[in-house]
């Protein structure tokens, strides 16, 4: 399936360079190849040469074939080019005159641009494969009709061959070394930048949804407070039927939880501070967790497995925290509405939660994105906004979510918070 994104582009790039510079060198190879057999009268090995060429001008075919298709290609498509265009090289030099051939330094050509592209092994190994090849080159060649005299003979030029040998292996551990420690410095850099792109854009999605949360927060306040105090009222009436007042009760629990909800809100869209949480231990808010979110949702069982190993842990208890919580233990019943299992554990640093479900699962693609950005609610009703405002308020508080398919079925989502301190027992 073609794939789009950064790592697809950048890569595509690449190999569209590479066909590129190997078009122009396979134009060079035969300007020159006419020039010096027909121009100068050097009697070459055409056939041989044009054989090579030939089988150079397949691979950039194939090459053109996979740019065009769209896919992704893979670092070790990429290394095989290389290596071609190594062995290629080698075949050219090996018809004209071996490590003498002025040409000889085009080695370093591939050698720069894995150092570039490619990982450090990548490129160490075609480090090795053309100092192999330059090395294999002084003595297994076929000498030019005009120098091979002098090629055997003259002691000062085979000192000077066995120089440009030297200076093209220092010069290939110094760019294998080197340029890969400078591509990969680049690399990170360029990766943490993306970060802060993506921070950027996820904090502009929450200042504009805290605008949104706290407008609505205010409108919605005002017909609250007169339901609640509508309701109270009627309830205060003695004279009212048994099932109506049954049915005000249910209807002044329902406008509470609404004005909780807005509170949380509110909380999330900054009007409430961190201060304002307080401390709790570990085993007495997830108690409280599990308590609140039952009441919602008693039709799903919920499984509890908490080890605290005789830490008496506090967390700072923030009805943002709080209802974040609630959120995905929704989503775990949504996938799995009979029953879910939450599993704690915690040391002196962190408290780590799994929510298991048996439901279908996510797909991988699902699973890189999910909470990172605005997406789409696969329920029937909603924005889709809850698991990014959850993800946004656990990072805030120096946690993390995670996400997992189990191999028996269903969902894993891994919680991790930070805690406060220990309180002696």
């Amino acid at each position: 399936m073609p794939m789009s994104g950064p790592t697809h582009t950048s890569t595509t790039h690449n190999f569209k360079r590479l066909f590129l510079l190997r078009s122009l060198m396979i134009a060079g190879e035969l300007v020159a190849l006419l020039i010096v057999h027909l121009g100068l009268g050097v009697a070459l090995p055409v056939k041989p040469l044009l054989l090579i060429l030939g089988i150079l001008s397949l691979a950039n075919i194939w090459a053109w074939r996979r740019i065009t298709t769209g896919h992704v290609i893979p670092d070790t498509e990429f290394f095989l080019q290389l290596t071609i265009d190594v062995l290629a090289l080698t075949g050219v030099l090996y018809f004209t005159g071996g490590a003498s051939n002025p040409f000889a330094w085009f080695f370093l050509i591939p050698l720069i641009i894995a150092a570039t592209v490619l990982s450090a092994k990548a490129t160490w190994l075609i480090a090795g494969l053309t100092t192999l090849c330059y090395s294999l080159l002084m003595f297994l060649y076929q000498p030019l009709a005009s120098t091979g005299e002098h090629q055997h003979h003259d002691t000062s030029f085979t000192q000077h061959i066995f120089g440009m040998w030297f200076g093209f292996v220092l010069s290939a551990v110094l760019v294998a070394w080197f340029v890969v420690g400078m591509a990969k410095t680049i690399r990170q850099r360029d990766q943490l930048l993306a970060n802060a792109r993506e921070q950027s854009l996820r904090d502009e999605q929450l200042v504009a949804l805290g605008t949104l949360a706290t407008g609505a927060a205010h409108e919605l306040g005002t017909p609250l407070a007169t339901m609640a105090i509508v309701s109270g009222e009627l309830l205060r009436k003695e004279d009212l039927p048994a099932d109506v007042s049954k049915k005000l009760q249910i209807l002044r629990s329902q406008v509470t939880r609404c004005k909780e909800a807005l509170s949380v809100i509110s909380a999330s869209a900054g009007e409430a501070q961190a201060e304002d949480g307080s401390l709790t231990e570990v085993r007495d808010f997830i108690d409280q967790t599990n308590k609140l979110w039952q009441s919602q949702r008693e039709a799903t069982r919920l499984h509890c497995d908490i080890q605290d190993e005789g830490l008496n842990a506090c967390i700072l208890n923030e009805r943002t925290l709080q209802q974040s919580l609630i959120n995905l233990l929704n989503n775990a019943a949504d996938a799995s509405p009979d029953a879910i299992s939450l599993k704690a554990r915690w040391d002196n640093q962190s408290l780590t939660i799994n929510l298991l479900d048996n439901g279908p699962g996510l797909l991988p693609e699902t699973m890189l994105t999910l909470g990172k950005a605005q997406q789409q609610s696969q329920k029937d009703h909603g924005m889709g906004l809850g698991l990014f405002l959850t993800n946004a308020t656990i990072q805030r508080l120096g946690g993390n979510i995670e996400f997992f398919n189990r191999q028996q079925g269903g969902t894993c989502t891994r919680i991790r918070l930070p805690l406060i301190n220990n309180l002696t027992p």
